[in-house]
C-alpha cells in the first residue's frame, strides 16, 4: 500500500439493490477516490496471469473484452456513462475501451484525457501479478485526485467477491443490500441480468452453471469457461422470456448465501452492513457511518448534508404481484432474507 494510502475498500453487492447510489455518494467526497464499475468491464480476464507487463495490462484496459462485446446485442445500460451519440466521442460500441465505459468518466469531464495519461502510466509499469497492477493503478488515480483511499464498486461484485478478497487481502468490506424480492423485481427490469439468467438457463442442460464455476475456480479457468460459454450461446437463440421472477430471486438467494459464507464473520473494523432500506429512510445517519468506517479522519458535515439528499424514497412494487407469484419469490429467497434479518412473508 502506498504511503499515507488508507486500506483499500470493496463495496460489495448483488446488483440492483443501491450500490450505485453510494458510489456517487462518495464520488463527490473530496478525499475518497470512487473507482465504479472498473471490474465489471475488465471482465473475467481481470486476475489471469502471474507476471504481466504494463504494455499487456494496458490491452486489458482499453481493448473491449466480452462483456463490452455484449453490449451490441444485449443494449446499453442505462449506467453507462461514456457518450456513444456524442459527436465529440472518440470511440464506438465497437472500440470502447473497459476503463472509459463507466470508470474514468465517472471521475471527471476530462476522461479522454485522463485516459491517455492512464496509458502512459500502465504501460510503464514493471512486470508483476495482475492484482498489484490494479492496486497500483488505483493508488495512482487517487494520488492523481489528491485522495486518500480508494473505494472500488462494481455492481453483482458478490458473484467474484473471494477474488477480489484474495487479490486485496487488506481491504475492508461495505456489504450494500436490499430485501431480496425488490431486488429481484428490480434484476427483472435489468438487461443485463435478464441476459445472465437466461445465459445460465440454456448452458444448465449442457452441464455447464456459470454460479457453480464463478464463485470458486481459478481466474484462467473462469475466463477459459466464459469463452466456451460464448462460443456456445448464440445471442438470438437466448429466451429472455423465460427467465421468471422466481429465477432472478433464486439468484439473489445464491450471491447473498455466498457473501455471507465469505465475509460474515469479519471483525466490525472490516465489515460494514448497509441495507438500502436504511439508507432511504435516514440518509445523513447511514451516510455519516459509511464514512466513518472508511475513515473517522474523512467525516465532513457540509460534505454530508449536500449528498444527504441524493437518496430518494422508492415504493415496493411486490405487493401488486398475484399470490401465487409473491410465494414463489418469498420462498425463493427465504434462506437469503433470513440471513439479513428481513422478515419473512409472502404479502
Amino acid at each position: 500500500m502506498a504511503a499515507g494510502m488508507l486500506a483499500p475498500v470493496l463495496v460489495l453487492s448483488t446488483g440492483r439493490c443501491g450500490s450505485t447510489m453510494v458510489s456517487d455518494i462518495l464520488s463527490r467526497h473530496p478525499g475518497i477516490l470512487s473507482v465504479s464499475e472498473f471490474f465489471s468491464f475488465v471482465g473475467p480476464r481481470a486476475f489471469v496471469g502471474r507476471r504481466l507487463s504494463g504494455e499487456r495490462m494496458w490491452r486489458l484496459y482499453s481493448r473491449p473484452g466480452r462483456p463490452i462485446r455484449r453490449l451490441r446485442h444485449f443494449g446499453i445500460p442505462s449506467e453507462l456513462l461514456y457518450p456513444l451519440d456524442d459527436s465529440a466521442a472518440r470511440f464506438s460500441l465497437d472500440d470502447l475501451p473497459p476503463i472509459l465505459a463507466i470508470t474514468l468518466p465517472h471521475l471527471t469531464a476530462e476522461y479522454h484525457d485522463l485516459y491517455d495519461e492512464c496509458g502512459r502510466v500502465v504501460r510503464a509499469q514493471p512486470r508483476q501479478a495482475p492484482a498489484e497492477h490494479h492496486r497500483r493503478f488505483f493508488e495512482w488515480l487517487a494520488g492523481r485526485f489528491r485522495r486518500k483511499v480508494w473505494v472500488e464498486r462494481s455492481g453483482g461484485s458478490l458473484l467474484w467477491g473471494s477474488r477480489l478478497l484474495g487479490a486485496f487481502p487488506d481491504a475492508r468490506v461495505i456489504h450494500v443490500y436490499r430485501d431480496g424480492r425488490d431486488t429481484a423485481l428490480s434484476m427483472s427490469r435489468h438487461p443485463p441480468f435478464r441476459v445472465m439468467l437466461a445465459i445460465r438457463n440454456q448452458l444448465k442442460p449442457l452441464g455447464l452453471d456459470p454460479m457453480g464455476w464463478v464463485g470458486s475456480a481459478s481466474g484462467r479457468v473462469v475466463a477459459l469457461l466464459d469463452e466456451l460459454a460464448g462460443m456456445l450461446v448464440r445471442p438470438e437463440r437466448l429466451r429472455l422470456d423465460r427467465v421468471s421472477l422466481a429465477d432472478f430471486a433464486w439468484f439473489w438467494n445464491q450471491m447473498i448465501e455466498m457473501g455471507d459464507d465469505l465475509f460474515g464473520h469479519f471483525p466490525s473494523h472490516r465489515l460494514l452492513n448497509v441495507a438500502f432500506e436504511d439508507v432511504q429512510a435516514s440518509p445523513e445517519s447511514e451516510i455519516r457511518r459509511i464514512v466513518r468506517f472508511i475513515s473517522p479522519e474523512l467525516v465532513d458535515d457540509a460534505w454530508l448534508q449536500t449528498v444527504s439528499s441524493i437518496p430518494r424514497k422508492t415504493t415496493s412494487r411486490f405487493p401488486r404481484l398475484g399470490a401465487d407469484e409473491r410465494a414463489a419469490v418469498t420462498e425463493a429467497c427465504r434462506p437469503g432474507l433470513e440471513r439479513l434479518g428481513y422478515p419473512v412473508h409472502a404479502s
